[in-house]
């Protein structure tokens, strides 16, 4: 989807397990960027959250990836979660300078906010925004996740929130982890989303051309399917008023979010006739005959 009616993606594109569903068996891990941006024209940039990236892997990332795709960068931790966000100005500054590189793929820029970060903070918030608009953004959006139960009381707190972001073109983070949180399960690794993910209400913003969706659907493929279908609606609908929504897919240990994509854009396709299949990477007539695809 070079000219997309959406950008859809996964939180990562480095799973060594996805050889087994959307990579080439025999693909090195230094080709799934590459690979992954064949199939997919979104991905939640969780890397930079952590650590910054070396100036020469930015470089590589510039060559591989085409100039539609989109790789909404978080900024680092140690601005989002490190205290007040105006003592932050001059690293954020530098991280958006470092990432120069990829130009206007590298946005929305995701602001994730600690649950720690309250109502009676969102003067600091307006002020981080300010600074960073005026300077450092140079035309890229923004877009800002919220986790204190404060910003979900359908009150003055979230109204506030709401209006700072309108009034300054930042979209609202929508966090779905409803299909994660109904599923009652010993699996370890839904053991672990389940005491890692924020448990908030849903909000399907729409404060810009921009709707920002993350998805935290259950193991069982099929289980998330009354979810997919709702979202499915949603998303058709930001897209006939003209707004171009962002769409990313997890499962608890994201080995099966690829499949998930996949299965929220087929349920797309039957709401609006027209839009083109994800495209299939080759796997080879191995694993072909082995009914792997």
């Amino acid at each position: 989807m070079a000219n997309p009616p959406y950008y859809i993606g996964c939180p990562s594109w480095s799973e060594n397990a996805w050889r087994q569903s959307l990579y080439p068996e025999d693909a090195h891990s230094s080709e799934f960027l590459r690979l992954y941006a064949q199939v997919f024209n979104a991905v939640e940039g969780n890397t930079t959250f952590y650590a910054r990236p070396k100036d020469s892997i930015l470089q590589r990332w510039a060559q591989v990836l085409p100039e539609h795709f989109r790789f909404t960068a978080k900024f680092p931790g140690d601005i989002s979660h490190a205290g007040d966000l105006r003592e932050h100005l001059t690293a954020a500054e530098d991280f958006l300078q470092l990432l120069a590189p990829l130009g206007a793929r590298a946005q929305p820029l995701w602001l994730q906010l600690p649950a720690s970060f309250t109502p009676n903070r969102v003067g600091e918030l307006a002020t981080f925004i300010d600074a960073l608009q005026s300077q450092a953004l140079g035309g890229r959006s923004l877009a800002v996740e919220v986790r204190n139960m404060g910003f979900f009381d359908k009150g003055e707190d979230e109204r506030r929130l709401n209006r700072l972001l309108l009034d300054r073109g930042v979209e609202r983070i929508c966090l779905d982890s409803r299909p994660l949180f109904s599923c009652v399960s010993s699996d370890a690794a839904v053991l672990h989303a389940q005491s890692k993910k924020p448990k908030v209400p849903v909000r399907p913003a729409a404060l810009t051309q921009f709707p920002q969706v993350r998805f935290i659907g259950r193991p069982e493929l099929e289980a998330n399917d009354s979810f997919v279908e709702q979202w499915a609606q949603k998303v058709a609908g930001w897209i006939e008023e003209g707004r171009t929504p962002y769409v990313f897919l997890h499962t608890p240990d994201n080995v099966q979010a690829p499949d998930l994509a996949r299965r929220f854009h087929r349920q797309l396709m039957t709401l609006l006739p027209g839009l083109p299949e994800l495209p299939t990477l080759e796997r080879g007539p191995e694993v072909e005959q082995l009914g792997l695809l």
